[in-house]
């Protein structure tokens, strides 16, 4: 099979909640995940507080979860990987800005506190959100009835050509709805602070 084919059959699993699939992913992108973090997260003192393992687990989390529901069209490892990296260094800035914001002195800081792991160690590993499905379920439950079907349309394979076609509106707009929605309920749920907004 050509690695393109390959590829996107393994975009195709993703969608489809495939546990296996998931692992296969976590572990081809994992260690470029954790170089951009290591790359960006320069101040020895904030590395303290922040671990490359928990930016990690909280992109593949996301990742995952929009994938399933439908947000990202990906043809390509290149492009993944670009995509990837910009969550990662969106998710990145969001800790480091919520550490200050939380008026931590990083300078200060030697011994990790509850408090900081409560901000570092959102969600629990990527693959295990997968397996269970709960994660996704818990996400689609709580969009609204027009976010759903948009959702449930783009897993289906629909274009957001096709979409907005039929709803009205631009591909762009449609997409950037979705997109929107599920930055919200993630947000609602913990996993995003609601300011994140991939592409």
């Amino acid at each position: 099979m050509p690695e393109k084919a390959k590829f996107q059959d393994l975009i195709r699993r993703v969608r489809n909640r495939d546990e296996d699939a998931a692992r296969e992913l976590t572990m081809r992108y994992e260690n470029a995940i954790r170089r951009v973090v290591r790359i960006h997260l320069r101040d020895a003192r904030v590395r303290t507080v922040l671990d490359s393992s928990d930016v990690c687990q909280s992109v593949l989390a996301s990742f995952f979860v929009r994938t399933a529901l439908g947000q990202y069209e990906l043809d390509s490892p290149d492009q993944l990987l670009n995509l990837l990296t910009t969550i990662t260094r969106n998710k990145l800035a969001n800790q480091v800005n919520r550490l200050k914001a939380q008026r931590r002195d990083v300078r200060k800081t030697t011994i990790l506190s509850e408090e900081c792991m409560a901000v570092v160690d959102t969600a629990p590993r990527p693959d295990e959100q997968l397996a269970t499905k709960e994660l996704v379920e818990q996400v689609y439950n709580r969009l609204s009835p027009t976010e759903r079907y948009l959702a449930e349309q783009r897993t289906s394979g629909r274009t957001w050509q096709d979409l907005a076609g039929e709803l009205g509106g631009t591909d762009v707009a449609v997409r950037k709805r979705l997109t929107r929605a599920l930055s919200r309920v993630m947000g609602e749920l913990g996993l995003e602070n609601g300011d994140e907004d991939h592409d």
